[in-house]
């Protein structure tokens, strides 16, 4: 059993929890939204928690862990503080962690780089991807969609516990650390199936609608190009970001 400080969810806490919809909100507050039982698990072991609003049962059958806040909430004020079409058991508004890096750990491996992306499921899908194909951290321009939007966190299936995401002037890094290769998928690039890929460097991925910027396309050391097949017939204009970045991660993968 837990010690609950409160029996139901409050109207000031709803109003709170969906607020955190907006990232000027999430900015001022320092804090995220994550829904649904297994994200929320997955958040608690690395996320400090400040708020945890649950119907009882579940709360019975969640394994002792530490919130500044516990909350018995019904399934109707759960439905009201939640941003998804479906009322999730558990509700989660977790301090957002604060990500450090040494550059020395860049080194050696291989890390993504998110230039400009905006729609917040490509940016979680390739967070997730990113956790399976064991990259530990993605570099994003100042523009790309934000990482604890609630739709981004709940795309991530709770890779965002395990990958470290951090908002970066994109020029500024690739330059300081112009020893690693830097791959870009573009139009004019080699065959990824046919070309040499080693276990590190920078996989740039570009926006959905305009690709790479030009700045950072004149950082990229090896051009590649995923082919569509039968070669030479008329097919989608391009693939989806997550998807190419998906099948770019698979091919580096693949050759280690």
């Amino acid at each position: 059993m837990f010690n609950t400080t409160e029996m139901s969810l409050s109207k000031n806490k709803i109003k709170q929890i969906r607020s955190l919809n907006e990232k000027k909100h999430r900015s001022e507050y320092g804090t995220f939204v994550a829904e649904g039982k297994k994200l929320v698990l997955d958040l608690l072991g690395s996320c400090r928690c400040q708020l945890l609003a649950g119907l009882p049962d579940v709360l019975r059958e969640i394994p002792p862990f530490s919130a500044e806040e516990i909350v018995e909430a019904t399934p109707d004020e759960l439905k009201k503080a939640s941003h998804l079409k479906t009322a999730p058991q558990l509700v989660g508004v977790f301090y957002q962690p604060k990500q450090a890096l040494e550059e020395s750990e860049l080194a050696g491996k291989l890390h993504l780089v998110l230039d400009g992306i905006q729609d917040p499921g490509n940016m979680g899908t390739i967070v997730r991807l990113s956790d399976w194909f064991g990259i530990q951290h993605i570099f994003c321009s100042h523009d790309t969609a934000d990482i604890f939007n609630p739709k981004t966190v709940q795309a991530t299936m709770g890779a965002i516990a395990r990958v470290n995401v951090h908002y970066v002037d994109l020029n500024d890094l690739l330059t300081r650390n112009n020893s690693l290769p830097v791959f870009g998928t573009l139009l004019e690039g080699e065959n990824i199936y046919k070309a040499e890929l080693p276990e590190n460097g920078f996989i740039v991925m570009g926006n959905e609608g305009k690709g790479i910027s030009p700045d950072i396309q004149k950082l990229v050391t090896h051009k590649l190009f995923i082919p569509n097949y039968p070669a030479n017939t008329q097919t989608s204009e391009s693939l989806n970001v997550a998807v190419a970045a998906a099948i770019v991660c698979s091919e580096f993968r693949r050759r280690g």
